[in-house]
């Protein structure tokens, strides 16, 4: 596995990433880390590598994009100084632009997402032992929906900064997809973004196969 001894593990997001986690930061017992994929990544992690002593922080903030991201990147990212950081962003700068689409001002375009998170992870890759990127997703199967189609564009952003800062990119999207073959999209989340706790184990399956988790 690519994560090494000691490791402090901080994941940032939005509300799929907060799932409730503590406040000012997701860290240490209970549901301090949420009730979503972090909290899974954390327990799969310690229960099968228990003499690494992975430390994970959740600082997911539900409603966030990247802009938002952009502007507590100091106090969430930088100042925890992480060794590993694993970065899930997009469904809202896509949402707003379906459910909100005369609230112009909250669209985050995909210029936009891509040259902002472009710049967090140039200004950061410098400090870290490893950094993952996960695509937004949008628990749909046809392609042609509009927001599906929107989700994929932003998808393919990650792909690309992936390979520009030597990150570990994770296809989310595509483990949804798999997943799709056999469930309705209902059964994983009532609205399409927000996921059950099958879902969310998705993800965290997902998360953990890109960082080489062994599954002894």
């Amino acid at each position: 596995m690519k994560l090494q001894k000691n490791s402090k593990l901080v994941m940032i997001g939005d509300s799929i990433t907060d799932a409730g986690r503590a406040r000012p930061i997701g860290e240490g017992l209970f549901d301090a880390l949420g009730k979503g994929y972090v909290s899974q990544v954390d327990a799969l992690l310690n229960s099968t590598y228990p003499d690494l002593g992975i430390r994970t922080v959740n600082v997911g903030i539900s409603g966030n994009t990247v802009r938002d991201l952009k502007s507590r990147w100091q106090t969430d990212v930088l100042d925890l100084k992480p060794d590993w950081l694993s970065i899930m962003i997009g469904d809202n700068d896509v949402w707003r632009q379906f459910d909100l689409p005369w609230q112009k001002e909250k669209h985050v375009y995909v210029e936009e997402y891509e040259a902002t998170l472009d710049e967090l992870c140039a200004k950061t890759r410098p400090q870290l032992k490893g950094l993952v990127l996960l695509t937004p997703f949008y628990i749909e199967p046809n392609k042609q929906d509009g927001m599906r189609a929107a989700i994929d564009r932003y998808g393919a952003v990650n792909k690309k900064l992936a390979r520009k800062h030597d990150a570990i990119f994770v296809d989310v999207q595509a483990a949804f997809d798999g997943a799709l073959k056999h469930f309705y999209p209902a059964t994983l989340s009532w609205d399409r973004v927000h996921p059950n706790h099958i879902g969310c184990m998705i993800i965290a399956k997902a998360f953990l196969n890109g960082i080489g988790f062994e599954w002894k």
